[in-house]
């Protein structure tokens, strides 16, 4: 609509009365279009030269007729002729008015009008023509010939025309037929010649004017729909107009923009739009370009306050090209802005914790680490992960961890105050710029502070809750001068205190890159070790604690590297779960183990350890299933074991999985009994039918009469439960006889051989140790 607009002429917009401008301009729009038909208000317009025409013509016979024909005739025909063209200029003039009726408008009417006239000047050669010498009738052919060009006044409507020629030209050829043949002859050829120019100029020139009548009315109608869009545009509220001149000065502006400013409009007529406006340059500038311009916005200033217009705007040239001024369009935009920094706002933070979110954090990051290479002052980037968040989720449901996570977002803000800016990246993950790093040790001991103020108990209706947090860190631009760079030390950095335990701060050390390059390397040798069978399973014994008789074997995973050797389980397992590669892997130990123990007499059993990321994997029953299946081994000869961490992250889905199977016959061990979380819980799951104690309960029985209490209290509960209970680590001939005296079924540790290949597990099988003997060996 602005394009449309201001192709608006300027006529009265530079109406100095401010307001009376829109006025005038709408008034003369107005006065252009024509009440009636356009046809009806052009032969309304020709009325008065049709009359003056016929009424001279009629003076000019009444003088050359007067001595020759009576008076009375030619006065009464003359006076016709006046009160005919009266009549017609007096029915024209209603037609053309907004109460007269339809007759009066049909083209039917003026071929009516210019029949009773021609019919009159017809009358002229009847009775006073034949008898009047040759000047006479020349001067009265010429005036009935004038008369006939009239027909051109008539053209809009060219039966009325046409009507009136032949009318008049058959009167004049009545009027010549006392002349000789040949002047007959020539009278009617040049007669019929000029009926067929006038009329042929006649149906020309209709054309052309309805061709130009319609340009007009459609010229018209557009300018009555501008007019109406200007109107409603303004009335409307949807923006305002404005017009300057060549010196910037305003000659046109909308009652709203003089609202807004909290001035008259006749008090802003004349002044310069860029000073009105606040003086802004960057509409100075477009101004003085004098090429259009759009979407330019300005803060104003009003009695009211601030507020946001924009602004377009095209140059105004004359015909002969010289710069007119500008006219334009303008709107109150301060409620767009204000919603759109509203909405800005809401992406750039959190809005759980109404802190910055994680893209806002990581243009603060920028921001730091950019100022900081500046002005050579470091500054630290922090990553901050919860420890032991997941299960207030799982426990007390997420509302509750919601209330937590402002909890912990207050404290962290409350503790990093005015030294740098907290945020949350998601879920239970922090992130902290510290402006002034300069001092690693500061860095650290805020970290401390952080972690404390965090581990602080949280006083929950139900419960009390006890969080910790990590913390890593990198600092800018000693560690690097990259956003993305420090991020991902710092991130190693947390990496590393997260391994570390609870409660951490690690600062990035150049370790821990290399570290983690050689797990990146590890873990694409990882990827094809499966298939280059670099695998090796490695079996320890398990005896009996009566008769140290080997009674099974625990398979334990090893990975020969042809370039590194043998790497622990330690360092490639977690690799493996964390890559998703454990599934393969375990089901290829598994398989294995399964066709290993199908070669050992039918009581010995084996043990396969089964990860916590294995149990989530619905199809573990299946993979056990096909093992036993291929190695055709007793499913009561196969044990899983699963140590309690396995219960933290999924207990519903974990469990079920063990149920399946367990169903099918399978032994389920609870490995590293008495290390993990609540283990006194799980022991009435019916699904275990064996635990094993972590070896560090065993070496500590050996110094501190409690620990040998809490293992007999372990003991007596299993029994309960009818579980096998077997001793880990057992390495000295004391530790075997205070497990075996403590109740303990089975035996495993170094004392009774440590890990071997599958060949070397045939000679074990049937031995029976005799400890003493071993012992001193």
């Amino acid at each position: 609509m602005r394009h449309a607009l201001l192709k608006v002429p300027p006529l009265d917009l530079a109406d100095s009365s401010g307001t009376g401008g829109q006025a005038s301009l709408r008034s003369r729009i107005a006065a252009d279009i024509p009440p009636g038909d356009p046809r009806t208000e052009a032969l309304w317009r020709a009325a008065p030269w049709m009359a003056g025409l016929s009424v001279t013509c009629a003076l000019v016979v009444l003088w050359g007729l007067m001595r020759s024909v009576p008076v009375t005739a030619l006065s009464a025909w003359a006076a016709l002729i006046v009160a005919a063209n009266f009549v017609i200029v007096r029915a024209r003039r209603r037609a053309a008015g907004y109460d007269s009726d339809e007759l009066l408008r049909s083209p039917y009417w003026t071929v009516f009008e210019a029949a009773m006239h021609a019919l009159l000047w017809s009358a002229l050669p009847f009775f006073a023509f034949a008898d009047q010498p040759p000047q006479t009738q020349m001067m009265l052919a010429g005036a009935m010939a004038t008369m006939m060009a009239g027909a051109f006044l008539l053209a809009l409507v060219p039966l009325a025309a046409a009507v009136w020629v032949v009318v008049i030209a058959t009167a004049l050829l009545w009027g010549l037929h006392n002349a000789s043949d040949f002047a007959i002859g020539v009278a009617v050829v040049l007669i019929a010649g000029y009926v067929a120019v006038v009329l042929t100029g006649c149906l020309t020139i209709e054309r052309l004017l309805t061709r130009f009548m319609r340009q007009a009315t459609e010229e018209r109608s557009r300018r009555e729909a501008i007019g109406l869009l200007l109107k409603e545009y303004e009335e409307q509220g949807a923006g305002w107009l404005w017009q300057i001149d060549a010196a910037n000065q305003l000659t046109y502006v909308s009652p709203r923009i003089s609202s807004m400013l909290g001035r008259s409009t006749g008090q802003l007529i004349g002044q310069s739009l860029p000073v009105v406006l606040g003086c802004d340059a960057r509409l100075g500038g477009a101004l003085v370009a004098r090429e259009p311009f759009s979407g330019l916005h300005i803060d104003v200033e009003t009695p009211g306050g601030a507020r946001s217009v924009a602004l377009s705007g095209t140059p105004i040239f004359a015909p002969d090209g010289a710069f007119e001024g500008f006219r334009g369009v303008g709107s109150d935009i301060t409620e767009i802005r204000r919603s759109q920094d509203r909405l800005t706002h809401m992406a750039r933070m959190d809005m759980l914790t109404s802190l910055p979110n994680r893209q806002h954090m990581h243009e603060l990051f920028a921001d730091g680490v950019a100022r900081a290479k500046a002005s050579n002052v470091p500054c630290a980037l922090m990553f901050l992960d919860l420890d032991g968040f997941k299960p207030v989720n799982d426990s007390f449901g997420h509302s509750l961890g919601d209330e937590v996570l402002r909890t912990i977002a207050q404290r962290l803000q409350a503790e990093v105050g005015p030294r740098g800016r907290i945020g949350r990246l998601g879920g239970d993950e922090f992130a902290l710029l510290l402006t002034d790093g300069q001092s690693r040790q500061a860095v650290e001991e805020l970290g401390h502070k952080l972690i404390r103020a965090v581990s602080q108990p949280l006083m929950l209706p139900s419960a009390e809750i006890r969080i910790g947090m990590s913390i890593g860190s990198a600092i800018a631009p000693i560690d690097g001068d990259q956003v993305d760079d420090l991020l991902l030390k710092a991130d190693l950095a947390l990496y590393e205190a997260k391994s570390r335990g609870r409660g951490t701060f690690v600062h990035f050390e150049p370790r821990l890159q290399q570290n983690a390059e050689d797990r990146v390397r590890l873990e694409h040798d990882l990827r094809q070790a499966l298939k280059r069978d670099e695998f090796e399973v490695h079996y320890q014994p398990v005896v009996s604690a009566v008769t140290q008789a080997v009674v099974g074997f625990e398979a334990l995973l090893r990975w020969r590297h042809p370039e590194r050797g043998l790497i622990s389980p330690a360092i490639f397992i977690p690799i493996a779960e964390e890559s998703g590669l454990i599934a393969d892997i375990g089901e290829w130990t598994l398989r294995q183990a399964c066709k290993h123990a199908a070669s050992w007499p039918g009581d010995i059993h084996v043990a396969v350890n089964v990860s916590p990321r294995q149990l989530v994997l619905p199809a573990l029953p299946n993979a056990v299933s096909d093992a036993l299946a291929a190695a055709r081994l007793q499913p009561s000869r196969l044990e899983l074991e699963v140590t309690e961490s396995v219960f933290l992250s999924d207990t519903d889905g974990s469990l079920d999985v063990l149920r399946r199977v367990r169903s099918i016959g399978v032994g389920i061990a609870l490995d590293d009994f008495g290390t993990g979380y609540s283990s006194l819980g799980y022991l009435n799951k019916t699904i275990f039918h064996a635990l094993k104690i972590d070896g560090s309960f065993v070496r500590d029985a050996a110094r501190r009469s409690e620990t040998v209490s809490i293992i007999r209290a372990i003991v007596t509960l299993a029994n309960s439960f009818r579980m096998t209970i077997t001793a880990e680590g057992v390495e000295t001939v004391a530790d075997f006889e205070r497990m075996r005296d403590l109740g303990c079924h089975r035996i495993q540790g170094y004392l009774f051989g440590r890990p071997v290949p599958f060949g070397e597990t045939l000679a074990l099988v049937g031995q029976r140790f005799e400890y003493g003997a071993r012992a001193a060996g």
